[in-house]
């Protein structure tokens, strides 16, 4: 029963995060900038997928021109690279290589750059549910661009918080180059997978804490909220729903403080509090998106009768 208690409070958490955006670079096409300023471009370097697209913004108080080496590989709006004050241009590139460009009538080392295009090893990319309650499963998965079978991948992820990405599994592309992984992030994670040399686009799975609201006396309620971190000290908010409004409305704020339950990765935090509401009334606990921080979303409590 507490299995089946704790996947329906999952569940209905990730009806309410499904809206969640892949952050970094998905699958589709994506732009790298470059800013141009008094001093040169700013970087002046980047690298990019086959199909992506560099944009060039004029932050300077003068016109300035980008002009490419090369000819083809790449197709530009304006086709004619003279951006005045704020000006802004793009370009997609349609061919791997590397790409140099500059300004011309400006000195200096800076107003020299380099575009470097690379070949997507996967095809496609994507994370199913893109946002987990803390403790719950997102599969990884794509299809290599050769459609090799048999293909040996790295899976790499950049948990929030954390400088650079790490191998967390070797995987095997299976017919037709398809692969899948099922990870279990504990706080936002960013995902790739390294074919040989080549790390593909990424995608991002966002993580919710858990929450466990419970009654254990008249006008008496506990709320333990599980994450890889502590919450001690936030403030979650005690909610009742209201009929005639349609609408959840604040009863009171609770505290939250350390609790010993936990085992590592889990950290809990808690609150055992009185409220006079009367019995019956629907009741849940939520934490907003200050109180959790940049690597979780505002999460939620189950739902239960006052």
């Amino acid at each position: 029963m507490r299995t089946l208690f704790l996947a329906l409070i999952a569940v209905t958490l990730l009806a309410a995060a499904g809206a969640a955006v892949d952050r970094a670079r998905p699958a589709t096409a994506t732009a790298a900038t470059v800013t141009i300023t008094k001093t040169g471009y700013k970087p002046t370097s980047v690298s990019i997928f086959v199909g992506d697209a560099v944009v060039f913004n004029n932050g300077d108080t003068v016109a300035h021109t980008v002009s490419f080496k090369q000819t083809t590989g790449f197709q530009c709006t304006p086709t004619t690279l003279l951006l005045q004050p704020n000006g802004t241009a793009s370009c997609t590139f349609t061919g791997a290589g590397k790409f140099n460009f500059s300004d011309p009538v400006s000195k200096g080392k800076n107003f020299r750059g380099t575009v470097s295009v690379v070949i997507n090893p996967t095809s496609s990319l994507g994370v199913r549910p893109r946002a987990v309650v803390f403790g719950g499963k997102t599969t990884l998965s794509g299809t290599l661009t050769d459609k090799q079978s048999g293909e040996s991948l790295q899976v790499l992820a950049l948990q929030c918080g954390a400088t650079s990405a790490g191998a967390v599994a070797t995987i095997t592309s299976t017919t037709g180059g398809a692969f899948s992984y099922q990870a279990q992030p504990l706080r936002h994670t960013v995902y790739s997978v390294r074919v040989k040399s080549s790390d593909s686009s990424t995608v991002t799975a966002n993580v919710l804490p858990l929450l466990r609201l419970g009654k254990i006396a008249r006008h008496r309620y506990t709320v333990h909220v599980s994450a890889a971190e502590s919450f001690a000290g936030k403030i979650a908010t005690f909610q009742r729903y209201n009929k005639a409004k349609k609408r959840w409305v604040k009863v009171k704020r609770v505290v939250l403080r350390a609790d010993t339950t936990g085992v590592a990765p889990t950290v809990v935090t808690s609150a055992t509090f009185r409220s006079g509401i009367k019995a019956g009334k629907r009741v849940r606990v939520t934490l907003g998106a200050r109180q959790v921080g940049s690597c979780y979303l505002a999460g939620r409590s189950n739902t239960i009768r006052s």
